[in-house]
């Protein structure tokens, strides 16, 4: 099975080839966000990080930026720094360039350039070089084995488990029979149901990884004093027939499909094994999205039941609609129509099959609604506290 991708000199295959406008401080943003919009063709992120982290926190967004720096989806970088920050923006600029020597890359420092608004010209103008590169570039025939597919589902009601969850699974798993990579992500929304993927972990190692995560997301809320069902599941699950965080779990975990699970990795690690991946990502939506990108899927399946917008600056995210309800109200959101299982108009498989098709169409080009309507919404997960 191919689809039609863009060929990257180290070997990897994107999907988009977006010029991507990066700050590495939340100081920056406005001036990366001034860049984007001036030159079409581009794309931007904004975060709240960058300055007064430590440790593992620092290190993290580091990681974070310079994977979407690096991704197979973007042609070409323009990374943005204040001059003063934490996380500077030369060092980004020079990670991504020593791990993708043939990239565009390019960098502004705002205090350097003398303030924002020449800082803006100065970005657009090499912004400007890029996309006229990224848009000379022509698609190729790609194999699906080249994918790396995110899974997500927010919002979650309770047609979720019977209807969009399971058809992605069936997605997933013929993904996996055709040689790629699933992301299985949300470790919140995974806690009941542990045991029933830690069986189908290719080794001991792995199957005690399983537990680990878990156990390390549930201590972390006991350490706050909290009772994580504040919050899982939400009151948006609950209004759609959601009961307990359990019955949650076992639906969301559906969207895994069949297949052994092969390993078992920390938030924006890179997927470096074929198969089923289990990313330690928290249920927070866009927190998760960004954790897999950063991780290098180049596309995402996002079921939802209640509904919802969001999107990635350089993945495409297909919404699925668990219920035909919800697909009709929010059109304008929505891809995809799971409903009709419910209906019994078409089975799992059917739709799965259909899914399957529609990443192979949008993996060649076919844009997805969130990227029409311009969301791209970035949020790295926080460890502790800044200083």
């Amino acid at each position: 099975m191919k689809f039609m991708g863009y060929r990257r000199t180290d070997g990897t295959v994107g999907i988009r080839n977006h010029v991507i406008i990066i700050p590495s401080v939340v100081c920056a943003n406005r001036v990366a966000r001034g860049i984007s919009q001036l030159v079409t063709g581009t794309t931007w992120v904004e975060h709240q990080h960058g300055c007064t982290q430590l440790g593992a926190d620092a290190a993290l967004t580091r990681r974070v930026l310079v994977a979407h720096g690096t991704h197979p989806n973007v042609y070409g970088v323009v990374v943005v720094g204040l001059g003063c920050e934490t996380l500077r923006a030369q060092d980004i600029a020079a990670e991504i360039k020593k791990t993708c020597p043939d990239k565009p890359v390019h960098l502004v420092i705002i205090q350097d350039e003398g303030g924002s608004v020449k800082a803006i010209a100065a970005g657009a103008s090499a912004a400007r070089e890029m996309v006229g590169g990224a848009s000379s570039m022509e698609r190729t025939p790609s194999d699906v084995a080249e994918l790396i597919l995110g899974t997500e589902c927010g919002g979650s009601d309770a047609c979720s488990g019977i209807s969009a969850n399971p058809a992605l699974g069936v997605a997933c798993d013929l993904l996996i029979d055709a040689g790629g990579s699933v992301i299985l992500a949300e470790t919140t929304e995974l806690i009941g149901a542990e045991h029933l993927i830690a069986a189908r972990a290719v080794s001991e190692q792995v199957a005690a990884r399983c537990y680990d995560v878990i156990r390390r997301c549930e201590d972390s809320a006991k350490a706050m004093g909290v009772d994580m069902r504040g919050g899982q599941p939400t009151p948006g699950n609950i209004e759609g027939g959601l009961s307990s965080i359990e019955e949650k779990s076992l639906g969301c975990i559906y969207k895994a499909g069949t297949k052994p699970l092969q390993d078992v990795i920390d938030y924006a690690m890179p997927v470096t094994k074929k198969g089923l991946i289990w990313m330690d990502t928290p249920g927070q939506d866009i927190e998760q999205l960004t954790g897999m990108v950063a991780g290098g899927c180049q596309i995402v399946v996002f079921t939802t039941g209640r509904g919802t917008c969001c999107g990635s600056p350089i993945a495409p995210a297909i919404k699925v609609a668990t219920n035909t309800a919800i697909f009709e109200k929010m059109k304008d959101n929505m891809d995809m129509n799971a409903g009709t299982i419910i209906t019994g108009h078409e089975s799992i498989p059917q739709v799965g099959k259909r899914i399957l098709a529609e990443i192979v169409q949008v993996a060649s080009g076919k844009l997805v609604r969130a990227e029409s309507l311009g969301f791209n919404d970035f949020a790295i997960k926080r460890i502790g506290p800044s200083m």
